[in-house]
């Protein structure tokens, strides 16, 4: 698992890709949070938080993480190594872990530049140090979880098809509607008082809960099971070609 996860970080680094993906993220981000009028604006907010910032983040990890993990096993299988690389002496888990973590150590990677805004956020208030340490700290971690969560789902959506850009689409059709869409459905009332439990199994209540600064292990449990579920798909998608 370590030969894989070392090669995954050093494609992802060999090439543009991984300063692209990394620097994109960063860009995108610094632009709508401090240059751009709108909703996610901070100096025009009048609050000396990084609420903007959390609200903005799973939009763009909807379309950032499937664009990292599009290539996991899609540029495999269009290349021909997969069968060579379900001949190794490992567990076809061992795989997935490889290709999973490493995905997901770059996602980490392009999150760490982002304590920055902390730094800034917490020197621009009225008052220096006015800052809700333990909500920023509980939506940091809930971004890690959504991370996690979301890379498990892009892998599985590689596993899938040879096609990155199938693989791309496919992964970001199940982020938004794993986020927004079991929301989106549960406000329609569509099956009476059972709305409320359809709209807890969508990530973005969950996601909302832990960045609020209360760590409940239900959002733990939540990611981590979703996120083990995915992971166990592809294992299975792998199993098909062994």
């Amino acid at each position: 698992m370590y030969a894989i996860l070392k090669k995954e970080i050093a494609s992802f680094f060999s090439s543009p890709i991984g300063y692209l993906v990394i620097g994109l993220f960063l860009v995108v981000c610094g632009l709508f949070l401090w240059v751009f009028e709108g909703a996610f604006n901070i100096p025009n907010s009048g609050f000396a938080d990084l609420a903007p910032f959390f609200l903005l983040a799973p939009w763009i990890f909807i379309f950032l993480i499937p664009a990292i993990t599009m290539r996991s096993f899609s540029e495999e299988r269009k290349m021909g190594t997969l069968e060579l690389l379900l001949t190794k002496p490992i567990s076809l888990l061992e795989i997935v872990l490889g290709k999973y973590l490493g995905a997901m150590l770059l996602v980490i990677l392009a999150i760490v530049p982002t304590l920055i805004y902390v730094i800034a956020i917490y020197n621009l208030g009225l008052e220096v140090g006015n800052l809700d340490v333990g909500v920023t700290i509980g939506s940091y971690v809930g971004l890690i979880f959504l991370a996690i969560t979301y890379t498990a789902i892009g892998v599985f959506s590689s596993s899938i098809t040879d096609n990155q850009i199938v693989a791309f689409i496919t992964a970001v059709l199940i982020c938004f509607f794993l986020y927004f869409g079991l929301e989106g459905l549960a406000t329609y009332n569509l099956i009476g008082g059972l709305d409320q439990y359809l709209g807890s199994l969508g990530i973005q209540s969950h996601y909302t809960s832990i960045s609020r600064g209360v760590i409940d292990t239900r959002d733990i449990v939540y990611f981590i099971s979703l996120s083990t579920f995915f992971i166990y798909l592809t294992t299975l998608q792998l199993k098909k070609h062994r």
